[in-house]
C-alpha cells in the first residue's frame, strides 16, 4: 500500500484567531439548531442532530494530531466535516452561514490550488442549497457566499505571505546574530593574539635581554673570583642593578605604560643612557650620535625605536663578539631613523634562523613587527666577518610611507 509523504505542517494561526474560529462555528451551529426548534420549521429533530454531529466532527479535528501534521488526515477530516455540513445544509437554510468558517479551514489545511477548488465547491453548494430552500434564485444569493469566499482567500493568502516574510526576517535576524557573535569571537581572538604578540615582543626586548645580561655579568663575576674580588663585586652590583631595571620594565609593559627610560626625557636621552649602560656592563664600547634637529615624536614611535635599539645591542653583546658599536639617531624632514652598527663577526642574512630559540632568530622578527605596525621599515646589512649594520626608519607621517616590498628577511 503506497502512501503519500507527509505534507508540510499548515501555517499556524494565533491562539486568539483559532478560538475565534471555534466560537464562530459553535455559535452558528447553535443558531441553526435553535432556529430549527423555535421557528417550527420542517425536520427540527434531524436539524438539531445534524448540527450536533457537525459540532462533534469539528471538535474532533483539533484533538487529532495527524490533522495538523499531514495533509491526508486533514483532507479526510475536512471531507467528513463537509459531508455532515451538507446534510445540515440540506435540512436548514441556516447552514449556509457555516460556509464562511469552512473557507478558512480549507485554505489553512489544504494545498493552495486544492484549497481554492474546495472553497469554490463550498460556495457553489451554499448558493445552490440556499436557492433551493428559498425556491428562487437571484444575484443577491450569489454575492454573499462568493464575496465571503473572496474575502477568505484574500485574508488567508495575505496572512500566509506575511508569515513567510516574517519567517524570512526571523532567519535573517538569526543569521545576523550568529554573524555578529562570530565577529565578536574573531575580534576577541584577534585582541588576544595582538596582546600576546605585544607581550612576546616586550619580554624579548626587556626581560629576556636583561636576564641574558645578568647571566653574562654573573659569569664575569665567577671568572673574577677569587683572584679579583673587587671586579667580581662590580659585576655582581651591575647584575643587581640590571635586575632592578628589568623588574621596573616588567611592571611597565604588563600595564602597557611608557618605559622607564623615556619618562621625563627624550628618545635621544634614553638612547644615550642605554649606550652608556651597555658599555659599563659589557666589554663593548657603544657610542651614541645624534644627527639633525630633534622633534617631538609619538610615544609609540619612541618606544619602538628604543626597544629595537635595546634588542640590537643585546644581539651584538651575545653574538657579534664586537669591540665597538655605534648608535645613531637621525631626524630628517619626513622620517626618523636609528642605525646600529658594530664591528663584530657578522652573519649571512640569507641563512634561515637557528632552530634553537637560545641561539636567536626571534629578535629581528619582533623588530620587523614593530616597524610594520607603525608603517616603518627595517633593513639589515651584514656579512660573515664584516660586521652588522641595522637601520630602523619610521615616517613622521605614518601614512606617508609604507613598508618596502620585497625586503629580504634577515635572521640573527
Amino acid at each position: 500500500m503506497n502512501s503519500s509523504p507527509p505534507a508540510a505542517a499548515p501555517i499556524p494561526t494565533s491562539r486568539v484567531l483559532a478560538w475565534c474560529l471555534h466560537l464562530l462555528i459553535a455559535g452558528l451551529l447553535a443558531l441553526a439548531a435553535g432556529r430549527a426548534v423555535t421557528d417550527g420549521g420542517p425536520h427540527p429533530g434531524a436539524t438539531v442532530a445534524a448540527a450536533v454531529a457537525c459540532g462533534l466532527v469539528y471538535a474532533a479535528g483539533p484533538l487529532l494530531p495527524g490533522v495538523r501534521r499531514s495533509r491526508r488526515p486533514a483532507t479526510v477530516w475536512l471531507a467528513c466535516l463537509g459531508a455532515v455540513w451538507l446534510v445540515l445544509l440540506a435540512l436548514s437554510a441556516d447552514g449556509v452561514w457555516l460556509a464562511f468558517p469552512l473557507y478558512f479551514l480549507q485554505l489553512h489545511l489544504l494545498p493552495r490550488w486544492t484549497a481554492l477548488t474546495a472553497v469554490a465547491a463550498t460556495a457553489l453548494a451554499a448558493i445552490t442549497a440556499y436557492a433551493a430552500h428559498q425556491h428562487a434564485f437571484s444575484v443577491a444569493m450569489v454575492i454573499g457566499p462568493a464575496l465571503g469566499a473572496a474575502v477568505a482567500v484574500a485574508v488567508v493568502w495575505g496572512y500566509q505571505a506575511l508569515y513567510r516574510e516574517s519567517e524570512r526576517r526571523r532567519r535573517l535576524i538569526e543569521e545576523l546574530t550568529a554573524t555578529r557573535a562570530d565577529l565578536a569571537r574573531a575580534q576577541h581572538t584577534a585582541g588576544v593574539l595582538a596582546e600576546r604578540e605585544r607581550l612576546a615582543r616586550e619580554i624579548h626586548d626587556t626581560l629576556a635581554q636583561g636576564l641574558s645580561s645578568i647571566q653574562l655579568l654573573l659569569r664575569a663575576a665567577e671568572r673574577a673570583l677569587p683572584e679579583r674580588p673587587g671586579a667580581a663585586a662590580r659585576h655582581v652590583d651591575q647584575a643587581r642593578q640590571a635586575a632592578v631595571d628589568n623588574l621596573a620594565e616588567a611592571r611597565r609593559f604588563v600595564a602597557a605604560l611608557t618605559p622607564p627610560a623615556l619618562e621625563g626625557g627624550t628618545l635621544a636621552d634614553a638612547l644615550e643612557r642605554l649606550c652608556a649602560t651597555t658599555s659599563a656592563r659589557h666589554p663593548l664600547t657603544v657610542r651614541f650620535h645624534l644627527t639633525g634637529a630633534p622633534v617631538a615624536l609619538p610615544t609609540a614611535h619612541e618606544v619602538a625605536l628604543l626597544r629595537i635599539t635595546q634588542s640590537a645591542l643585546a644581539n651584538t653583546v651575545r653574538h657579534a663578539a664586537a669591540s665597538t658599536a655605534d648608535v645613531t639617531l637621525t631626524h630628517l624632514d619626513d622620517q626618523v631613523r636609528v642605525d646600529v652598527a658594530d664591528d663584530g663577526t657578522g652573519f649571512d642574512p640569507a641563512l634561515p634562523p637557528p632552530s634553537d630559540p637560545d641561539g636567536g632568530g626571534f629578535g629581528l622578527a619582533a623588530m620587523r613587527a614593530r616597524m610594520n605596525a607603525l608603517g616603518g621599515t627595517l633593513t639589515v646589512d651584514s656579512s660573515p666577518g664584516g660586521g652588522t649594520s641595522l637601520s630602523a626608519r619610521l615616517p613622521l607621517n605614518p601614512r606617508a610611507q609604507a613598508p618596502e616590498p620585497g625586503e629580504p628577511e634577515a635572521h640573527r
